[in-house]
């Protein structure tokens, strides 16, 4: 690629394919996750049938969390893609605190401390322990669709999870008038099913718009039959 290329290439929209990682064993369990957590059979099902689907797309790499599920989702995925693959810390879910991890979501410890975190309205700077709370994760979507927007690619496949998928798309409506108030209303309508693909567009022509350049063209669309 000359130097005139990759200059006007700069210049030309792009579009970004999120993917939620499959369903894992422990999800199946309903059990508070870290990093670790592999697919169970079901979530094997939903990678396939998500890379089936995508493999009709002009996918030029695939950036993946270097979690457990999804690293397995986005090997899943490359076979019917076959694209360089590479990780991304950007990508990871939500830290979760340490007291909740490997524990039952229905335990009542640890449903106290979820209501408080992720169901109830808040200050935007609480902090219950050590997890990342909503400024860390805000920063962190901010940080992403800037490295999105800076690649050269045109066309992006980001595996990722559904915490922090919801704080990306409430980044890109909201910028920098997001609040906890408002991304807890936007997580609690609009949940991220696993393997579900949301796409967005980046329009360099429009980054100074009050969204940066970035629209959201689909939600969480899934296949329902498995």
């Amino acid at each position: 690629m000359n130097f005139f290329s990759r200059f006007f290439d700069r210049f030309l929209n792009k579009k970004v394919y999120f993917v939620r990682h499959g369903e894992t064993l422990l999800n199946a369990q309903h059990i508070r996750q870290g990093a670790a957590g592999a697919l169970s059979e079901k979530g094997k099902a939903q990678a396939k049938l998500t890379g089936e689907r995508l493999k009709v797309f002009p996918i030029d790499v695939i950036i993946a969390s270097p979690f457990e599920r999804t690293q397995e989702t986005a090997a899943i995925i490359n076979t019917f893609v076959q694209k360089p693959l590479e990780y991304s810390d950007l990508l990871k879910e939500r830290r979760n605190p340490t007291e909740i991890i490997g524990k039952w979501a229905e335990d009542v410890g640890v449903r106290r401390i979820t209501d408080l975190i992720d169901k109830s309205f808040h200050e935007s700077s609480l902090r219950y322990s050590d997890e990342e709370n909503f400024e860390d994760l805000k920063l962190r979507a901010e940080q992403l669709l800037d490295f999105l927007a800076a690649r050269p690619e045109r066309n992006i496949l980001c595996v990722t999870h559904g915490i922090f998928l919801t704080m990306v798309i409430a980044v890109m409506q909201f910028r920098e008038n997001l609040t906890s108030q408002e991304y807890i209303k936007l997580s609690f309508y609009n949940q991220a099913n696993n393997a579900g693909i949301t796409v967005c567009e980046y329009e360099p022509h429009y980054k100074k718009s009050a969204t940066r350049g970035w629209n959201l063209l689909a939600w969480n669309d899934y296949n329902r039959n498995v």
